[in-house]
């Protein structure tokens, strides 16, 4: 079933069991992201909020909650990209020759846009205010838009085939905004509307951006979609809805989909920058006010019966999360193409997806040499971090197939105790020390900028790993409650950090110091320092959470037993991570406890939302 906009989309999933109507009135001000991240944490239904406080627009949260809702939403078009991942057709090339064969040319039809002139989603017009005024977090900076849709066009050229559409958060009150007139459009490094807008920079003129909310559900899943070059988004939105997309132009000379449910029409000032955010994101933290560039909100259009999407991000796993397994399980196969001799590749989503990616290479550069290293791994690692949204990747953990046959990229403790038993500290560590991280990540040396690390693992293991405390364990002072996350990794809690933003802290130093190579505690390959050992061991999901996302690799990693040769750094005993929280971070999420015992009682025996959350 080709779901054409969001009211067919909630028509089915009420029918068939997958929604739930929640007509008490709930607060968007924290009350209905703190529902929606339960119901999400128990795998529940999609949520429609009929009765959202100060706003006569109803809101619909969870939507993308499971994996199996979303395939259900695509059950009819998925079959269909997947076969044409395996049969290596590329949709860039494939939307210019719709007469291909192989019974695609049905589906190849459905990339191109069909131009309407009218459409349910120019009738009606409201205001900024009068939008469901979302704020996820206590320390949001204002209300935003969770789930936009982002749509610019080259400047030289214009038209959808040379379009961009992301999902670039967007704020749309609070701060310095000009009420009802200017939103905050928060875009992060690597995405495609930069190109647009350096264009229209280079012209001195502002560049027409539409965003949309709601419409087919396949505007969304296309919006984050590592789509090919030269694969327009609304192209590729066709295809997934299994339907060609149609769109009506609107006064900035932009297109918008017909069926969407909203769209803000305006255009980026140029040279025009406001402090946008706080805001609770994906990673579990806060990402701080920075100054990012304005839209100018000319008009603000809905449909007659338009509803409201939404999401709330924080610590993952989130509904984002759903996105991401939806895109793995679509492009696995394509993997092998992306970089020969790549077999997969996972962006661990416990880990904030970009901290930490590993990968499974292949090394054929010398198979007749009798000891195996490293080589060709390295290539593929450095095309890798060459590609797309994969060269934010701050950690990238690649490991040879063929070393271990078995070996599973999403069984994410069995990689680690793979590379750690093969691991060489003296050589297989190699540093980029000053480059972009992803803009969200506070650990590196100022915004956008910080350091990667790529670790290698070939050959048979050539260690074993401890599992237990060995009985002569020592700590220097400063330093207790050791505890085993996994096989070989010792965690230990250190005191609070403290030191100088892009600089090691002195007691990491003191604690390498105080061992030699030959101490019992290198039989751990690998010691996180952190400032909660029992919580950062609990589970493997904590393990990630802060060992990723708290350390910067040139600043917060030292060894035992380190050196550095010809400007190679390794160490001979234990390499050591400082992953405690640092001055310059970004601060926790946390709940509103006040909020929090409001949705309790609404979850309480005989409340309104009881058995949901």
């Amino acid at each position: 079933m080709a779901l054409r906009n969001l009211q067919q989309t909630v028509q089915e999933l009420e029918r068939t069991g997958q929604l739930v109507r929640v007509a008490v009135e709930v607060d968007p001000r924290l009350e209905i992201g703190s529902i929606q991240r339960r119901v999400y944490a128990r795998q529940g239904p999609a949520l429609l909020f009929t009765q959202v406080k100060g706003c006569s627009f109803p809101m619909l949260g969870n939507l993308f909650g499971t994996l199996d809702r979303a395939r259900y939403l695509f059950r009819d078009t998925l079959p269909a990209i997947e076969r044409l991942v395996a049969l290596k057709v590329d949709p860039a090339l494939a939307f210019k020759d719709l007469t291909g064969s192989m019974g695609l040319s049905r589906h190849l039809w459905h990339l191109l846009p069909k131009q309407r002139t009218r459409g349910p989603v120019l009738e009606r017009t409201t205001s900024l205010s009068q939008l469901p005024q979302l704020v996820s977090w206590p320390k949001d900076g204002g209300a935003f838009i969770t789930l936009p849709q982002v749509y610019s066009e080259a400047p030289q050229q214009g038209g959808w085939r040379n379009s961009n559409l992301g999902m670039y958060r967007v704020q749309i009150s609070g701060n310095d905004y000009t009420p009802d007139q200017e939103v905050g459009l928060h875009y992060q490094i690597h995405r495609g509307i930069g190109v647009h807008h350096a264009a229209a920079l280079e012209q001195g003129k502002p560049l027409p951006v539409n965003v949309f909310v709601g419409g087919p559900p396949s505007l969304n899943l296309a919006a984050v979609m590592p789509l090919p070059e030269g694969m327009p988004e609304l192209a590729f939105a066709g295809l997934l809805g299994g339907h060609r997309l149609p769109v009506v132009k609107t006064p900035n000379g932009l297109l918008a989909p017909a069926e969407a449910d909203f769209c803000l029409s305006g255009h980026i000032l140029p040279g025009v920058t406001r402090p946008e955010g706080p805001f609770g994101d994906h990673l579990g933290y806060y990402s701080l006010a920075h100054d990012f560039p304005v839209m100018k909100v000319d008009a603000v259009y809905h449909r007659p019966d338009a509803i409201w999407p939404f999401t709330t991000v924080g610590r993952p796993p989130q509904e984002d999360t759903t996105f991401g397994a939806l895109i793995h399980a679509m492009t696995d196969q394509a993997i092998p193409d992306l970089v020969p001799g790549v077999q997969a590749i996972h962006a661990v989503d416990q880990a904030g997806v970009h901290p930490l990616l590993l990968a499974v290479g292949s090394e054929r550069y010398t198979p007749f040499s009798e000891e195996q290293r490293p080589q060709e791994l390295l290539t593929q690692a450095n095309a890798l971090l060459g590609q797309g949204q994969l060269s934010l990747a701050k950690y990238l953990l690649i490991a040879d197939g063929a070393a271990g046959p078995n070996l599973d990229i999403h069984d994410i403790a069995g990689f680690l105790t793979f590379m750690l038993q093969r691991v060489d500290w003296r050589r297989d560590l190699h540093f980029q020390t000053a480059t972009t991280i992803d803009t969200l990540d506070y650990s590196g040396s100022g915004l956008n900028a910080g350091s990667k690390l790529v670790v290698a693992a070939t050959g048979p293991p050539h260690r074993e790993l401890p599992t237990s405390l060995p009985a002569d364990l020592r700590l220097p002072t400063g330093f207790s409650v050791p505890q085993i996350a996994l096989p070989g990794v010792l965690v230990v809690q250190g005191e609070a950090w403290n030191g100088e933003r892009g600089e090691p802290s002195l007691d990491l130093a003191a604690f390498c110091g105080s061992y030699t190579e030959d101490d019992a505690i290198n039989t751990f390959p690998l010691i996180v320092v952190v400032d909660d050992a029992e919580f950062s061991a609990r589970t493997l999901n904590n393990f990630l959470w802060v060992t990723f996302t708290r350390s910067a690799p040139a600043s917060d990693i030292d060894g035992i037993a380190a050196f550095t040769r010809a400007k190679h750094w390794g160490c001979l005993g234990s390499l050591v991570i400082d992953a405690r929280s640092k001055k310059h971070h970004a601060p926790f999420l946390e709940e509103d406890p006040a909020v929090e015992r409001r949705v309790d009682e609404l979850g309480a025996p005989g409340g309104p939302l009881h058995g949901l959350i």
